[in-house]
C-alpha cells in the first residue's frame, strides 16, 4: 500500500489566493473600511491562538486593501467609498433653531394676611409699666374733663387715643396696628357716648359732648390694658 495515501489531507485548499478575501472576512465587496477592520478582528478572535487561521485571516485583509488600492490607482470608485461619499455630499437634516428658554420668573408669596392679623387680639391685663402708665395718663385726662367743664373733650380724646396707641405699640411691636384698635376703640366710643347721652340724668355738671366723650375715653383705657 502506498504510504503517501496514509496521511491526512489539509481541508484547507493549498491555493490561498482562490479564496475571495471577502468572503473570508465576511464581508460584502462595497464594505466601509470601518466594516472591514471590524470583520478582521471578529474573524480573528473566532480563530483564537490558530496559527495558520490567523495568517489567512490577515492576508485575506491584505488583499482586501490591495484591491481597494488598485481601485484608486485605476481612478474607479468602489461603492463603499461612493456610499460614503455620497452621505458626505447630503445635506445635514435642518434643525429647528433652539429658541431662548424663558426666565423664571421668581414666586412671589400670595396676598394673604397672616392668620394673626385677621383674627381677634388677644385679651390679657398688662403688667408693671404698661399698667401703670395708662391707667395714670388717662386717670389725669378723665378728671380733668370732670373737673374742668371748659376742658375741650376733643383734646383729651386726642390725648388718650395717643396713650393707647403708645402703650399698644409697647405691647406687641407693631406700630399701625396699634393705630388700627386706637382708631377703632375710639370710634366705638364715639358711637356709644352719641347712643347713651340723651338717656343720662340732664343734672350732671359736664354738657352734650363731655357726656358723649366719656365711653370714648373708656374704651381707650380699657384697650390699652387689655389688648396683647
Amino acid at each position: 500500500m502506498n504510504k503517501a495515501s496514509d496521511q491526512p489531507v489539509d481541508p484547507t485548499p493549498q491555493d490561498a489566493g482562490s479564496v475571495d478575501p471577502y468572503a473570508r472576512l465576511g464581508v460584502p465587496h462595497d464594505a466601509a473600511f470601518d466594516e472591514v477592520q471590524a470583520a478582521r478582528q471578529a474573524r480573528l478572535d473566532e480563530v483564537g491562538d490558530d496559527v495558520m487561521a490567523r495568517s489567512r485571516i490577515e492576508a485575506a485583509y491584505d488583499a482586501v486593501l490591495m484591491d481597494r488600492l488598485k481601485e484608486r490607482q485605476q481612478g474607479r470608485v468602489s461603492s463603499a467609498a461612493r456610499t460614503a461619499s455620497q452621505r458626505e455630499q447630503a445635506p445635514p437634516p435642518t434643525l429647528r433653531p433652539a429658541l431662548p428658554a424663558r426666565p423664571q420668573l421668581p414666586q412671589l408669596p400670595g396676598a394673604r394676611l397672616p392668620v394673626s392679623a385677621r383674627s381677634l387680639p388677644r385679651l390679657s391685663l398688662a403688667s408693671g409699666n404698661q399698667l401703670w402708665l395708662p391707667l395714670a395718663a388717662d386717670g389725669v385726662l378723665a378728671v380733668l374733663m370732670l373737673a374742668l367743664p371748659t376742658a375741650p373733650p376733643e383734646l383729651i380724646l386726642a390725648l388718650a387715643t395717643g396713650v393707647t396707641v403708645l402703650n399698644l405699640q409697647r405691647r406687641h411691636g407693631r406700630f399701625l396696628q396699634a393705630v388700627g384698635w386706637s382708631f377703632a376703640l375710639l370710634t366705638l366710643g364715639l358711637i356709644l357716648g352719641a347712643l347713651l347721652a340723651p338717656g343720662l340724668p340732664s343734672g350732671l355738671p359736664l354738657d352734650t359732648l363731655q357726656l358723649q366723650s366719656l365711653p370714648a375715653l373708656v374704651l381707650l383705657l380699657l384697650g390699652a390694658l387689655l389688648i396683647a
